[in-house]
């Protein structure tokens, strides 16, 4: 069973997309390649049970396993030395992207306080939206009285989308609320 983004895609918004930027073809259309959600655990540094948490929260929050990411170079000022472990990330491509992006867009953000839309900023010039979020709470799989310490995460959505108005006319389609 294919997720109901993924048919809304194929069957809305591929077209949409395709008669909007006159495409030839509808492999010029842009995509949904990934989602990769990061975390970092800065904390981690002096007491590893932090990053523990964090990554069985993101794995609750992603339903996939998440890998640990380790520092590339050691900084004396933050107590860090190169090769340990500071935060925790998971890739999701495929349906679980698609569930993922559904339950984002549905369920989480309009549980964020004072929501007013996600920012028109946050594109990096070639298609891809980075969004970050300030606590982990707002997924429903987080269950809030096992919640000891509020982390943030990052949300970065990656396309196949050249620019950043084709990018932005993709998720726009999927229904990411963007700020008016």
């Amino acid at each position: 069973m294919a997720a109901r983004l993924e048919e809304r895609y194929k069957e809305d918004i591929l077209p949409a997309l395709v008669k909007k930027f006159d495409y030839s073809s509808v492999m010029e259309a842009p995509k949904l390649d990934k989602i990769v959600l990061n975390m970092g655990v800065g904390d981690a540094v002096t007491n590893s049970k932090n990053l523990d948490e964090a990554v069985q929260e993101l794995s609750l929050i992603s339903g996939q396993k998440p890998i640990v990411t380790k520092a590339k170079k050691s900084i004396a000022g933050f107590r860090l030395r190169e090769g340990m472990p500071i935060g925790a990330k998971v890739t999701l491509r495929g349906e679980r992207m698609y569930d993922f992006l559904d339950k984002l867009v549905n369920v989480s953000l309009p549980r964020v306080r004072d929501f007013h839309g996600v920012s028109n900023k946050s594109f990096d010039g070639r298609g891809n939206y980075t969004l970050g979020i300030k606590e982990q709470l707002i997924f429903p799989e987080i269950n809030y009285d096992d919640v000891n310490r509020v982390r943030g995460l990052d949300i970065v959505l990656v396309t196949t989308a050249n620019t950043d108005e084709e990018s932005h006319e993709l998720l726009a389609q999927f229904g990411m609320p963007f700020a008016k």
